[in-house]
């Protein structure tokens, strides 16, 4: 894929429109990237590491705390731009897929007392290992959560939720995604640039009446191709340099009554 490419100069074209409409009326659009299934270092998490560090936007890394290895952690160490949520406690599916139930590891079928103690768990896991860069945002595995364990995050400390698409109706604070570059079902590859701006022209339009809403990026740098690496690049590029776009932080978009002491649940929470 090269920089003439017609789909891609035309997204150009596009999002560069969207953005000097928000920009002639004094407004910048937040915009922050979730990275979903972190477990330890790997060549492609330096890919990524890579492009946050070129373009100076945070990468939210949504961590498995039973699967995490010390090495992340030292790995991370020294970077600037990234911070750590709860991904979950052991990403499995707990749904009975025979029934055609959607995969989730916080579902309906969970004992929510043992849901809980888990994510508690987790929780101080990540805590210990990754300390204020650790930031009390749960993402629940496949995006997906049952009531009865949302409303009993505050146990552990949790401040708010991350899933997928528009907001959903918990009583509780949330910071959404919006973009997947991936596509999922039958072939694993990116979506193209006509569909990425499909999907920038939706939530776009949707901030000329909310623009204080943040955009959430999701990449899978697991399971990403290089075309997908190229539209993160390419993407946060065009965003950087326009006043109608603002790189924003997680820790910037939940509540502040939020520290990572009590995300961890080392106070109460």
């Amino acid at each position: 894929m090269t920089a003439t490419d017609p789909d891609f100069l035309q997204f150009r074209d596009g999002l560069r429109r969207h953005l000097d409409w928000f920009a002639a009326r004094g407004r910048s659009v937040p915009v922050w990237w979730r990275d979903d299934d972190a477990i330890e270092p790997t060549p492609a998490l330096d890919r990524l590491l890579a492009i946050a560090n070129r373009h100076g936007i945070e990468v939210a890394l949504a961590v498995i705390p039973r699967d995490v290895q010390p090495a992340l952690a030292d790995r991370l160490a020294s970077e600037r731009f990234v911070s750590v949520l709860l991904h979950g406690y052991r990403h499995q599916n707990f749904q009975n897929k025979a029934r055609g139930e959607k995969a989730a590891e916080l579902g309906s079928r969970r004992d929510p007392d043992e849901a809980i103690a888990e994510l508690r768990e987790g929780a101080a896991r990540l805590f210990a290992l990754f300390a204020e860069r650790y930031q009390p945002v749960l993402v629940p595995p496949w995006n997906r959560i049952a009531p009865q364990i949302a409303r009993r995050l505050p146990e552990v400390g949790v401040r708010a939720l991350s899933t997928f698409t528009v907001f959903h109706p918990h009583a509780f604070a949330q910071v959404q995604t919006h973009i997947d570059m991936i596509k999922w079902k039958k072939e694993r590859r990116f979506i193209g640039w006509r569909s990425a701006a499909l999907r920038f022209d939706f939530q776009l339009a949707r901030r000329r009446t909310n623009p204080d809403e943040p955009i959430g990026i999701l990449s899978h740098h697991l399971a990403q191709t290089d075309a997908s690496f190229d539209f993160l690049d390419r993407v946060f590029e065009i965003l950087g340099a326009h006043p109608g776009a603002r790189f924003a932080r997680v820790g910037e978009l939940i509540p502040r009554s939020a520290s990572s002491d009590t995300a961890a649940g080392t106070t109460g929470g």
